[in-house]
């Protein structure tokens, strides 16, 4: 079977239920959905959809109530937090609205942190967090915090640190939220030439109809629930 046909991510019957007080409210219902190596992936959804918690399924960030998730082919539905922060570790790479940089860090400290948190040599983990930053075009911006910097440099620099360790997968939620169109369209190109040019697997989860121009699978997902799957070809013009 070809690479790409095998999934990357892979969930059957996801349920997500949460406890408040004596009632259960479930934020995922019998979710089916596989994502293959390479794909520019878009989930969509409004404000309470449930797009977060998928999100945070794909992420390893959380395990289902019931039902499965595989990455890799491994179930790791049921492995505890350490584990998944391993995995988490060294196969994806997150994108936040709010760019989640540490703020007493300067740029190439933010971007050395994932490298460090898997014990990179201190050497190898700055000549790899300097590249990225010059491959971003912050190569003037190594020593500024992040309060020196603009929005879009600041995601720039949490795009970099993604990067450092070379995921197989992108995590973006809302990664254009925070900025103005032009600078979420850089952002976006650059996702989008990330992609292309290393097949890396890129997930963005979002409310905004615009993104998905980029995506060869969007899916919608409503109520807990996928509504459709949809399979196209990028709109970039």
């Amino acid at each position: 079977m070809n690479e790409k046909e095998v999934p990357l991510i892979d969930l059957k019957d996801v349920w997500k239920i949460y406890q408040m007080g004596e009632i259960e409210f479930a934020a995922l219902k019998g979710v089916d959905l596989y994502i293959r190596k390479g794909e520019f992936v878009v989930i969509l959804g409004p404000s309470g959809s449930g797009k977060s918690t998928l999100m945070n399924q794909i992420g390893c960030l959380d395990t289902p109530t019931k039902g499965s998730v595989s990455l890799n082919g491994k179930n790791i539905s049921h492995l505890e937090e350490s584990e998944l922060a391993q995995i988490r570790g060294r196969t994806i790479g997150f994108i936040f609205q709010q760019f989640n940089l540490i703020p007493t860090l300067n740029s190439l400290e933010n971007v050395m942190l994932p490298l460090e948190f898997q014990e990179e040599d201190a050497n190898v983990a700055e000549k790899r967090a300097r590249e990225l930053l010059k491959i971003v075009g912050l190569g003037d911006k190594m020593q500024h915090a992040p309060s020196q910097l603009s929005g879009g440099q600041r995601q720039r620099v949490a795009i970099a640190r993604s990067l450092s360790v070379d995921p197989e997968i992108l995590l973006a939620d809302e990664p254009t939220g925070a900025l103005d169109s032009k600078t979420g369209d850089y952002i976006l190109e650059f996702l989008n030439e990330l992609h292309e040019e290393q097949n890396k697997t890129i997930i963005i989860v979002t409310h905004d109809t615009e993104l998905i121009k980029y995506a060869e699978k969007i899916i919608h997902i409503k109520d807990g629930m996928i509504e459709n799957i949809e399979l196209k070809e990028k709109r970039l013009t």
